[in-house]
């Protein structure tokens, strides 16, 4: 017993020594690396000792501790190796709106890494994305809490960029401009007969091809009367959805012909005519239409013309009035001459040499022609091989026709015609200038791409700006409001006023976004397009149903249309475009409307209807019957006492079974059913106007002397939007 005792001190003595001998070797042989025993390595190493006694000499004890050592020794040196790479020099360069991403790469860290230092900050992490812009107090507070130190990086002098814009040439000299037609704008109200006009000018049926006798997008034509003479007419829509291509129509004309008809007078439209030729400076003739019906009546038109200071020469002012019938043809050469005989006074005249300027009126897509413009030349003579830039595109003349679609070699100024070769679809009312060459005109185009990105990336920064401005007032009012809690209290309340969107199931989601309507608006040219999204612009219901529009543009339906309809669970409306039957098979497969117009306000009002199938149904109360508290007492039932109203009824009746309100003082009080309506002592299912009656309530509520019990009935009507877009 004795012997094992001593045996085991021996053990103990002994593996104190080789303990003594492994740190000795850690410290002076193997670089001073701090040896630590880790239990996986060390175990093997004393079981070793303990099983097999030879292994205590020192010399082998050490070579099997010795590889441990090793490992442990070149981890360490692993470590010093990274903490040698030049990531963590103790400065680091920040500047003003860096990225997420930006200052984890200026720092040598990773992204995960700026995030849990900005646990530290007011900030909403849930918000932040890598190219997200930081505040400078941000990247300065994780700078510190990183351990390194901050210097502002010195700005870039950004080299300012050539301004290498088309611009127009300055005036020409009076010695060398030549006499042009007058361009003339024909405007007024919708239905007073405009396009008639100009089709009994120009001898063609352009009113019998407009879907439903409703000029749909402007146009430009050449009319030659009879004494040779040539006016430009500008034939643009009298509906009121197109107010902005009325108003583009005045800023490249001369002379503006207002037609008003005679039986109608002054109309909202007229108005909005006549302050768009005097916003563009344009003289006026005064049209008065539909003179040979019976009920016409000149004399009350010039009358309201003067309130809105248009003086006809009879009353001592300039505007020539003259009296027509479009229909019939009757005093259009007096009305075309009168159109000469200003022109003359103007003295119109441009120069028909050097390179070409002028205005697009309108643009569209064609099958055949690719982006084709209708255009008037304002200086200059355009030729095929010009090249043009307007807008953000450019064009090389391939062919040029005029209104009728016959080809013409050249277009001087005054003169409409259409333009083939364009690379995009431009924008009605883009300017046109001539450049030397192709290559000149990409130059111009990289300018103005460049200055429109410049623009976007100023807007972008002051939307970024502001949204942290509010985003920092939301948290601080809310780090107000929990101030008073502890952290783990504050995650309980966030909890508890988020959990109901988390489970949420996927069709209860669905019926929240069932009040937004994502549409997607094609149309045949660039101006209908534009007055479809000018009327939108005026929706101002998003409270009752958001309405947004993910894409919009020219030409027919396509099948990007319906798969993004589909991906947003919108609506596709055409205006003059045509889809398909593939198209309609596949929008019918994957259950997308497809809504198809040729006439504005029809596809309006379709729109509204769609508005309208979104929005909740309304409850509207009608009343039934009501009746005043003339007397307040009170009967025993069982342990409880229940208030009872002595009532006469005033008018209507009141029926048990329908719903019931009582008002105090003009408030209402309580809603709900009644527990009992009597009439003496008999429960009785209605009471009729005259009678006297008691009644009680389903809830305990005292009544009092005057209340007014009202009898009504709830029924879902069909809702309608709010939204007027002024039809």
């Amino acid at each position: 017993m004795n012997r094992r005792l001593i045996l085991k001190l021996e053990n103990l003595v002994r593996l104190r020594g080789a303990y003594r001998q492994l740190h000795t070797l850690s410290h002076k042989k193997l670089y001073r690396a701090q040896w630590k025993p880790v239990q996986s390595s060390a175990c093997p190493v004393l079981w070793s000792v303990l099983l097999y006694p030879q292994l205590w000499q020192s010399g082998k004890l050490i070579s099997v501790a010795l590889p441990q050592c090793r490992h442990l020794a070149t981890k360490e040196e692993t470590k010093r190796k990274k903490k040698k790479m030049p990531l963590t020099k103790g400065e680091v360069e920040i500047r003003q709106k860096m990225t997420i991403a930006e200052l984890a790469k200026a720092m040598g860290k990773d992204i995960d890494h700026i995030y849990e230092a900005l646990l530290y900050t007011d900030v909403d992490l849930d918000s932040l994305e890598p190219d997200s812009i930081l505040h400078e107090d941000h990247i300065k507070l994780i700078v510190k809490k990183s351990g390194m130190k901050y210097k502002s990086a010195k700005l870039k002098e950004e080299k300012e960029r050539e301004n290498t814009d088309a611009v127009r040439r300055p005036p020409a000299d009076p010695a060398v401009l030549t006499p042009r037609p007058p361009v003339v704008t024909i405007l007024g109200h919708v239905d007073h007969g405009k396009t008639t006009l100009l089709d009994s000018l120009r001898k063609t049926q352009v009113a019998s091809m407009e879907a439903g006798g409703i000029t749909q997008h402007i146009g430009a034509f050449l009319v030659c009367l009879p004494s040779g003479e040539k006016i430009t007419f500008l034939d643009t829509p009298g509906h009121a959805a197109f107010s902005a291509m009325r108003a583009r129509g005045t800023h490249v004309t001369d002379i503006v012909i207002l037609v008003v008809a005679a039986e109608d007078g002054v109309m909202q439209q007229t108005i909005e005519s006549i302050q768009h030729a005097k916003n563009a400076g344009v003289p006026l003739i005064l049209a008065i239409n539909k003179c040979d019906k019976p009920e016409a009546d000149p004399e009350r038109v010039k009358k309201e013309l003067l309130a809105h200071d248009v003086v006809c020469e009879e009353f001592g002012g300039d505007v020539q009035a003259v009296n027509i019938s479009a229909l019939k043809g009757e005093n259009l050469m007096v009305l075309a001459e009168a159109t000469v005989a200003l022109a003359e006074m103007l003295e119109l005249k441009a120069d028909p040499t050097g390179p070409v300027e002028g205005t697009v009126i309108e643009s569209r897509k064609d099958k055949g022609k690719g982006p084709v413009t209708t255009a008037i030349i304002q200086r200059g003579t355009l030729r095929k091989g010009c090249v043009l830039v307007a807008g953000k595109t450019w064009a090389k003349v391939r062919f040029m026709f005029d209104e009728n679609g016959k080809a013409v070699e050249e277009a001087s100024p005054g003169i409409p015609v259409e333009i083939m070769g364009w690379k995009e679809v431009p924008s009605a009312g883009d300017e046109i200038l001539e450049v030397e060459s192709e290559q000149r005109a990409h130059e111009v185009m990289s300018w103005r791409t460049y200055a429109e990105q410049q623009e976007r990336m100023k807007r972008d920064v002051e939307v970024i700006e502001a949204k942290q401005k509010e985003h920092r007032r939301e948290y601080e009012k809310q780090q107000q409001n929990l101030a008073h809690l502890t952290w783990r209290q504050r995650k309980a309340v966030l909890y508890k006023a988020n959990k109901h969107l988390m489970f949420l199931k996927p069709k209860e989601r669905t019926e929240m976004d069932k009040n937004v309507l994502s549409i997607i608006v094609k149309g045949d040219v660039d101006g209908s397009v534009e007055a479809i999204l000018n009327i939108l612009d005026s929706y101002d219901a998003n409270d009752e149903c958001k309405l947004e529009v993910i894409h919009f543009g020219m030409g027919d339906i396509s099948e990007n249309d319906i798969s993004l309809a589909e991906a947003f669970n919108g609506v596709v409306f055409g205006f003059s475009v045509k889809a398909n039957e593939s198209i309609k098979k596949m929008a019918a497969k994957k259950g997308i409307k497809i809504k198809l117009h040729t006439i504005i306000y029809k596809l309006i009002e379709d729109l509204k209807d769609e508005l309208n199938s979104r929005l909740p149904p309304s409850v509207v109360e009608n009343t039934v019957g009501e009746a005043s508290v003339l007397d307040t007492f009170s009967v025993t039932v069982g342990k409880n006492k229940i208030p009872v109203a002595g009532c006469r009824v005033q008018k209507g009746l009141l029926d048990k079974k329908m719903k019931f309100k009582l008002i105090r003082k003009g408030d209402v009080i309580w809603k709900g059913s009644l527990s009992s309506l009597k009439h003496h002592k008999d429960d009785v299912p209605v009471i009729k106007t005259g009678m006297d009656c008691g009644l009680s309530l389903d809830k305990h509520i005292d009544f009092s002397i005057g209340d007014k019990i009202i009898c009504y009935e709830e029924k879902e009507v069909e809702p309608t939007t709010s939204w007027d877009p002024g039809f």
